[in-house]
């Protein structure tokens, strides 16, 4: 009964791994309920803003913000928002693939890439691609909080004021449901008019906006715009968690699924393995008592 010993080991250790990833379903599951609940909190906050962003561009036509502006550098910035630990399916492999596929656009351009990476995996993505790292933070929890994110993201922010960056991407993971998360990248600098489009509902009648700026324009639309890409940014963040966590609880469910199965394939074999040391055994008997 070697083989049945070995049989019966096999299936404890499956049984041992399907408790480990039940576990981490559940947990998954209880995480990516908050991280749905911070990410919805987050949308109106953005929405707003890109809502003011939008109107104040257009009332203040004489002045352009630096973050409106295009240059003609050779390098192009992204920052990838990754998470830190993995068993969430393919959600990081889904937008490194995308990433990747825009850095050879860019190589056959005869072009250059820096990136800022928020998360482990995609640091780590991005140093053995050969990207230059300009900066990165890692290990946010299972929260976001807006400053960590400023410290790493202003460093493309000000090489694209000073033109040395002539765009800067942001490339994360968009929480669509539960079941179904898109690997996204969007343009985040030179800010489009299209990108900064008011809600269309306060737009249905053509008219012009007038503000009163205190102390002066330029203050406003500079501190304004640089708290709209902040606002992006944390909520890409934001998204990517909610997406983490909805991608690891699908899996860890997968995972449990297929570890059952398993151990039903290997309980028939045990079954079978023992049955037929069984029969052979009586065989042996009562080839033995007819002998005699």
């Amino acid at each position: 009964m070697a083989a049945g010993k070995e049989i019966r080991g096999k299936i404890k250790s499956v049984e041992n791994t399907r408790k480990i990833t039940k576990a981490m379903e559940m947990v998954a599951a209880s995480k990516m309920r908050k991280a749905q609940e911070r990410m919805r909190a987050a949308r109106p906050y953005s929405d707003k803003i890109r809502n003011i962003a939008a109107h104040l561009s257009q009332a203040n036509p004489e002045y352009t913000h630096p973050f409106m502006e295009s240059n003609d550098a050779k390098t192009t910035g992204f920052i990838v928002v990754t998470t830190d630990k993995g068993l969430c399916g393919g959600l990081n492999t889904n937008v490194l693939r995308i990433l990747t596929s825009r850095l050879k656009e860019m190589q056959a351009a005869g072009e250059t890439a820096q990136a800022v990476a928020i998360g482990n995996k995609g640091l780590g993505f991005l140093n053995r691609i050969g990207v230059k790292v300009a900066a990165h933070v890692t290990q946010l929890g299972d929260k976001p909080h807006l400053d960590k994110l400023i410290g790493p993201v202003k460093v493309l922010l000000d090489a694209y004021s000073e033109g040395k960056v002539k765009a800067v991407y942001l490339c994360y993971t968009r929480f669509i449901n539960t079941m179904k998360q898109e690997s996204v990248v969007e343009q985040l600098l030179p800010l489009t008019a299209d990108r900064m489009q008011a809600d269309k509902t306060e737009n249905e009648h053509e008219h012009g906006w007038d503000y009163i700026y205190e102390p002066d324009a330029q203050t406003v639309i500079d501190e304004l715009l640089v708290r709209y890409v902040e606002a992006l940014v944390f909520q890409a963040v934001a998204e990517n968690m909610a997406s983490e966590q909805s991608a690891r609880m699908v899996a860890m469910k997968s995972a449990t699924d297929n570890a059952g199965s398993v151990i039903g394939e290997l309980k028939l074999i045990y079954n079978k393995t023992r049955q037929a040391a069984i029969t052979k055994e009586l065989s042996e008997i009562v080839a033995g008592a007819a002998a005699v």
